[in-house]
């Protein structure tokens, strides 16, 4: 698996197969702006076929957060790893900083306390019929 934190060549084409679940999916090119507007992204690609696999983004001040909307492997690829790989290289990218948050589900409270977060309160907000990002 090939990671890398700059999508300079990635296309709309290599993003298919994400969001699974979702009711109402964001587009591929809407995919494409989700990450550029992100300040740090960690894309992994299969590099027989060039498919993007996974992905996770964060936004962040540059000073003292980050917060992760994202992580995503399409469901052909789960449990070979990558999204562990993808969280150990963002982790990295942002380890400077004093927080870095995000929400789950309590289902994926487990995953993410194995590296290190701490379960916290949160609230969110969400806008279903803005899900498609159009």
């Amino acid at each position: 698996m090939n990671y890398q934190t700059h999508i300079n060549d990635i296309t709309a084409d290599q993003l298919q197969d994400f969001f699974d679940g979702w009711p109402n999916p964001p587009s591929a090119e809407t995919h494409i702006k989700l990450i550029q507007g992100s300040s740090h992204v960690v894309v992994a690609t299969d590099p027989e076929t060039r498919r993007v696999v996974g992905f996770i983004t964060a936004v962040s001040d540059g000073v003292l957060s980050a917060y992760i909307p994202f992580l995503e492997v399409i469901p052909s690829y789960k449990g070979q790893g990558i999204g562990t790989e993808l969280v150990k290289r963002m982790f990295a990218e942002l380890r400077h900083l004093y927080m870095i948050d995000l929400a789950c589900d309590d289902d994926l409270v487990a995953y993410y306390e194995k590296f290190g977060m701490i379960r916290g309160n949160s609230m969110v907000f969400r806008n279903y019929d803005r899900q498609s990002g159009e």
